[in-house]
């Protein structure tokens, strides 16, 4: 698995940690998810699948480790727990719930890289991640392992933010995905309006006419939503 390859999910209360480590793992190369608690998380989770967890060990509400050890009972996903000075035994138990490793507060970004790697390497998964490599919208087709849109084979190009989204809402086909949700999970910065210009920007290289939408539909009050063929 290369780090284009990997979804990684951030779980920290932390608002300036989770920009940081965005940023930082963004720059080396890996897709990047964040989420300010445990409820948050859960329905990041809901939505996509990732490859691996980040996440705090002391949280308000409920915490990594409680966190960890119920999304362990049926979850091969590895985490890296991240732990402050003095949470050794913490750091025992957050192993003994299921994490894969710990990394202390504060850390070189560049061991971070390292222990993601190593982990991801040496975990077996116990059962394959099922994944859509492709999606038909008429004539177009979406590869979303490379992120590219082609029509019989000719490349169509796309912003990173119009195939961001695009692989956001070709991994939930069918499901209605609110702004918000689309902001958060595709990385776009910006409000409402931001996605709304990115939709329509969309709209106009996946349909023959944007006024009239046939896959990528406005769901009034709620949202958007990807129909392929």
């Amino acid at each position: 698995m290369t780090s284009e390859d990997t979804h990684i999910l951030v779980v920290d209360d932390d608002e300036r940690l989770r920009r940081l480590l965005k940023k930082f793992l963004s720059e080396n190369g890996f897709c990047v998810s964040v989420a300010e608690n445990a409820a948050d998380a859960r329905k990041k989770l809901s939505l996509l699948e990732f490859d691996l967890l980040i996440l705090d060990l002391m949280m308000p509400g409920e915490s990594g480790l409680d966190f960890a050890k119920d999304f362990k009972k049926d979850n091969p996903t590895p985490i890296l727990m991240l732990t402050a000075m003095g949470e050794g035994e913490d750091r025992i138990t957050g192993l003994e719930c299921g994490a894969e490793d710990y990394l202390t507060k504060p850390f070189e970004p560049r061991e971070l890289v390292l222990r993601i790697n190593n982990i991801l390497k040496r975990v077996v998964r116990e059962t394959p991640k099922e994944t859509l490599d492709h999606i038909k919208l008429g004539e177009l087709v979406f590869d979303t392992t490379r992120h590219i849109l082609s029509r019989n084979g000719t490349p169509i190009h796309l912003t990173s933010s119009e195939a961001s989204l695009l692989n956001i809402l070709a991994q939930q086909a069918g499901n209605i995905l609110s702004r918000e949700e689309l902001a958060q999970l595709s990385g776009i910065a910006g409000n409402d309006r931001t996605i709304d210009v990115q939709v329509t920007r969309l709209r106009r290289k996946i349909e023959d006419d944007p006024k009239l939408p046939r896959f990528l539909q406005t769901i009034r009050g709620q949202g958007y939503v990807l129909r392929p063929n």
